[in-house]
């Protein structure tokens, strides 16, 4: 998706709030809210953001990992533990 197709205004959320959740639900879609023509907020389906958080959470211990250790075997047993946790948070 493209960021220009992906910005609306807080007058257009506010009008159009059902139908803007239902297209991002639908569509796994982010959106870009502006206010006064300045970026305030992202709009984005659960899914997506919980993805972009477990993400996140990997790549951060990667660093750590790398940054401690240059063993890949360390970094296979980090994967294997985030996955653990991440299995039971859920």
């Amino acid at each position: 998706m493209k960021l220009s197709e992906s910005v609306k205004s807080i007058s257009y959320l506010k009008a159009n709030a059902a139908n803007l959740i239902d297209d991002i639900y639908k569509n796994q879609k982010t959106f870009v809210i502006t206010q006064n023509g300045e970026a305030k907020v992202v709009v984005q389906d659960i899914k997506m953001y919980e993805k972009t958080q477990e993400t996140m959470a990997m790549l951060k211990l990667l660093a750590m990992t790398r940054d401690k250790s240059k063993d890949a075997t360390d970094i296979k047993a980090t994967f294997n533990d985030l996955r653990k946790e991440l299995k039971s948070l859920h």
